[in-house]
């Protein structure tokens, strides 16, 4: 909130907040049936006492504008609008939650909106820092862009076809042989995977996953009512014994797996496993997403080549994206898949959004066409690979005697099993409020009790420092009350 009260008016703090709620209720910023902030969080949001806040509420109850129960929280009443309006607007919170569409996960929609509250340590976050987004490179080439052309109109539906071109051949370098005709323009590979959610699987159906995965933080396919089902994984990746069994189980229609570097685990999917998977794959009639965001993202050497680059009879719906190598603000990203598949997911794309941004694409091309991005890469790895570095040298300080994990081999994400009982949610939020945001394991497994998604990528190095040396104190103060 961006409203403080006026500690210096003479108009009582509870008056001016009292005014504030009654200003966001006609003006319908907050609905019928809109659950209010609590009283405690009110009152550190406005920096005073709760009783100031509860005289508040109370008015605005005994009026009429809000009902409240020590189990629902308040809310805004029907009631409320025979004093603020002719007659009452709609009761929206019933239209949001009729909607089909899943909401977030409370922990995932609580760090979408703490990841922009100003002063926040983001010990979690999945992206590249300002300071490793190429911001001046990209300035310069739009301040070039005078003698190359571009449109600001529609592309056509699988996207721009030079930046296309551009993928095909960059992909001819993983091993990947394709056409610009086998490719699609996304934004974004979570654009990629609702397409596909609702563009070639029955509702109903079920995928296979790896447990933990990104999968389970997003709600794109458990909105079309299509189940996942956890795979174990070990050091090599996903297990491959039990796909056949799973898949005649849950009747499974694709395998999704992330097996470089893996999200949120960091695992680097083995060669040998690699050929397994498509061996037993193929056999079962399986066919898989390959989710390939991190793999430029590699510190000694290059990765085992992509599912894709192994794959004869097109089992593999590959996946790719820009957001984790240069820019999430791009939001560009692609699938390739046979030319029946592409079509049917760039119709659907059509519908949705009409295309991606032309502008965005016309930068990725030049990005790929000059040579820029290859060498932006050798900056970024190198850069990833030091903050890694520093980041496991810190854990190994502070908290080397109550945990473990494995240092990945590129990426941007480190495993943390704490060998401590610690409740997870109040860690979370006491983190939080000491001004630093977790990723809790609960958000890529349900199951997970004492996890932690470490990201290097994001969080400056003093901040990573003072970041993770506080959560190790409030780490050791939890685990001496259990």
């Amino acid at each position: 909130m961006e409203w403080q009260p006026d500690f210096s008016s003479e108009i009582p703090l509870y008056v001016q907040i009292k005014q504030y709620i009654m200003d966001k209720i006609s003006l319908g910023e907050w609905a019928v049936g809109t659950k209010i902030p609590s009283q405690r969080a009110l009152a550190e949001l406005f920096g005073v006492n709760r009783s100031t806040v509860v005289t508040a509420v109370s008015e605005l109850m005994a009026e009429g504008l809000l009902e409240g129960n020590s189990r629902g929280g308040t809310r805004v009443i029907n009631a409320s609008w025979n004093v603020l309006a002719a007659s009452p607007p709609p009761d929206w919170s019933f239209y949001v939650e009729a909607g089909t569409h899943y909401p977030n996960q409370p922990a995932i929609q609580h760090i979408n909106r703490a990841e922009f509250q100003e002063g926040i340590i983001r010990l979690g976050t999945g992206e590249l820092s300002p300071e490793l987004l190429p911001a001046a490179k990209m300035q310069k080439l739009f301040a070039e862009s005078a003698a190359r052309p571009f449109t600001l109109g529609y592309e056509e539906p699988k996207g721009n076809l030079n930046l296309r071109g551009q993928i095909a051949t960059y992909l001819q370098g993983i091993g990947i042989h394709t056409s610009p005709a086998n490719i699609l323009i996304v934004s974004g590979a979570l654009q990629a995977l609702q397409l596909i959610s609702i563009g070639l699987l029955p509702r109903g159906s079920s995928i296979l996953v790896e447990k933990p995965s990104y999968l389970y933080s997003v709600h794109v396919f458990q909105s079309n009512n299509i189940k996942l089902a956890g795979l174990p994984m070990d050091a090599e990746g996903v297990q491959t014994g039990g796909i056949a069994r799973y898949k005649e189980s849950y009747q499974a229609s694709l395998l999704y797996t992330i097996p470089t570097f893996h999200n949120p685990t960091g695992i680097l999917m083995t060669e040998g496993r690699r050929q397994e998977l498509m061996r037993v794959c193929m056999g079962a009639g399986l066919p898989i997403i390959e989710d390939d965001a991190y793999r430029e993202l590699w510190f000694d050497e290059p990765p085992p080549q992509p599912l894709k680059a192994r794959d004869p009879h097109a089992l593999v719906l590959y996946l790719g994206t820009l957001s984790k190598s240069l820019s999430p603000g791009l939001r560009i990203g692609w699938v390739v898949a046979p030319e029946p598949v592409i079509d049917r997911l760039a119709d659907i794309k059509m519908q949705n959004d009409y295309g991606s941004s032309s502008l965005s694409q016309w930068a990725a091309a030049e990005w790929f066409g000059r040579g820029l991005y290859a060498e932006n890469l050798v900056w970024i790895r190198r850069e990833l690979k030091h903050k890694r570095d520093v980041t496991v040298q810190l854990l190994t300080a502070y908290w080397g005697d109550f945990a473990m994990w494995t240092v990945p081999d590129g990426g941007f994400y480190i495993w943390v099993r704490l060998n401590v009982k610690v409740p997870m949610q109040m860690l979370f939020e006491r983190a939080w409020k000491a001004g630093i945001l977790l990723n809790p394991g609960s958000i890529y497994n349900r199951h997970a009790g004492n996890e932690l998604r470490i990201s290097y990528a994001y969080a400056a190095l003093p901040e990573l420092e003072w970041g993770l040396q506080q959560v190790a104190v409030l780490i050791r103060k939890l685990a001496e009350k259990e």
